[in-house]
C-alpha cells in the first residue's frame, strides 16, 4: 500500500504548461482590449477637436454654414473640396443674381442645351460654367475663337454691375505633363488667369473686382468614372459673389497727415 502511494506521488504531470500558455494567452487578449479602448479614445477626441476647429471657422466666416452636419462628419469640413471663403450675399444681391441668371440663361440658350454651358447657384452666389468642349481645346488654355462670341454675351451681362468674380479653373483626373503644362495644376491655373487676362485686356473689367484660382481635378461636380462625368468637370467656373461695396473698408487708404505735435 506504501509502495502505491509512493509511485502515485513520484508521477510527473506533462500538461502543466497549458497554465502558463493559458496565463499568456490571457494577458495578450487584455493587451489588445487596452490598445483598441485606447484607440477609440483618441478617435473620438480627433472628432471633437475637429469639430470645435469647425464651429470656430463657421463663425469667422470660413465655411459655408450648412445644416445638418453630425460630429462624425466634422472632420470633412476641413477638406479643401468644401466651398471657399466669401462674403455672405446680402437678400438685395441675391435677388440681383437670379435676375442675372435669367439673363444669361436666355442669352446663352443655345450653349446650354449644346451642354457646353451650364448656370447654377452654388454657395458663394452664381455659378457660371463653361465647359471645356465649347470653350477650350484639349490641354490648351487659350478661349477657342469660336467661343468669343459667347464669352463677350456673358462679358456684357457682368459689366452692368460691379460684381465680384472669382474665375476657377477645374479638370478631370486625367493626368497631364507637356512642357507648357506638368500637371493639371498648371493647366486649371493657366485657363482661369487667361479668362481674367481677357475680362480686362478687351472688356475693361477692374482688376480689383476679380480674382482667379486652378483647383486641377479636386473639386469635381461629377463623377470621373464616366466620359460624360469628366466632361462636366473640366470647366472654368465664373462665380459672380455679389457686388462690389462702394467704399472697401479693407482698401488702404491715403497715409494720414503728420499732425503739427508728430515727429517728421
Amino acid at each position: 500500500m506504501t509502495r502505491r502511494r509512493r509511485r502515485h506521488r513520484d508521477r510527473v504531470s506533462h500538461d502543466r504548461w497549458l497554465v502558463s500558455y493559458a496565463d499568456f494567452i490571457t494577458l495578450l487578449f487584455a493587451f489588445f482590449v487596452v490598445m483598441y479602448s485606447t484607440a477609440q479614445v483618441d478617435k473620438n477626441k480627433v472628432t471633437q477637436v475637429a469639430a470645435a476647429i469647425q464651429t470656430a471657422f463657421k463663425q469667422m466666416g470660413a465655411f459655408h454654414a450648412g445644416g445638418g452636419q453630425s460630429p462624425s462628419s466634422a472632420p470633412q469640413a476641413l477638406n479643401p473640396a468644401l466651398p471657399r471663403p466669401s462674403t455672405p450675399l446680402s437678400a438685395e444681391e441675391n435677388g440681383d443674381l437670379a435676375k442675372l441668371r435669367e439673363d444669361v440663361q436666355q442669352s446663352l440658350a443655345e450653349e446650354i442645351v449644346k451642354g457646353e454651358v451650364a448656370v447654377r447657384a452654388g454657395p458663394d452666389g452664381l455659378v457660371i460654367s463653361l465647359r471645356e468642349i465649347g470653350f477650350f481645346d484639349s490641354g490648351s488654355a487659350g478661349v477657342k475663337p469660336d467661343a468669343e462670341l459667347a464669352v463677350s454675351h456673358i462679358a456684357a451681362l457682368l459689366a452692368l454691375h460691379p460684381y465680384r468674380i472669382r474665375i476657377e479653373g477645374h479638370t478631370d483626373d486625367v493626368p497631364i505633363h507637356t512642357a507648357q503644362f506638368p500637371s493639371n495644376w498648371e493647366l486649371s491655373t493657366a485657363r482661369a488667369t487667361e479668362l481674367v487676362r481677357l475680362l480686362i485686356v478687351k472688356y475693361d473689367f477692374v482688376p480689383t473686382n476679380l480674382s482667379a484660382a486652378g483647383f486641377a481635378e479636386y473639386h469635381p461636380i461629377a463623377s470621373n468614372a464616366t466620359p460624360r462625368g469628366q466632361a462636366q468637370n473640366r470647366r472654368v467656373d465664373i462665380v459672380v459673389l455679389g457686388e462690389q461695396p462702394p467704399n472697401n473698408p479693407s482698401a488702404p487708404g491715403p497715409p494720414p497727415k503728420p499732425s503739427p505735435s508728430m515727429p517728421k
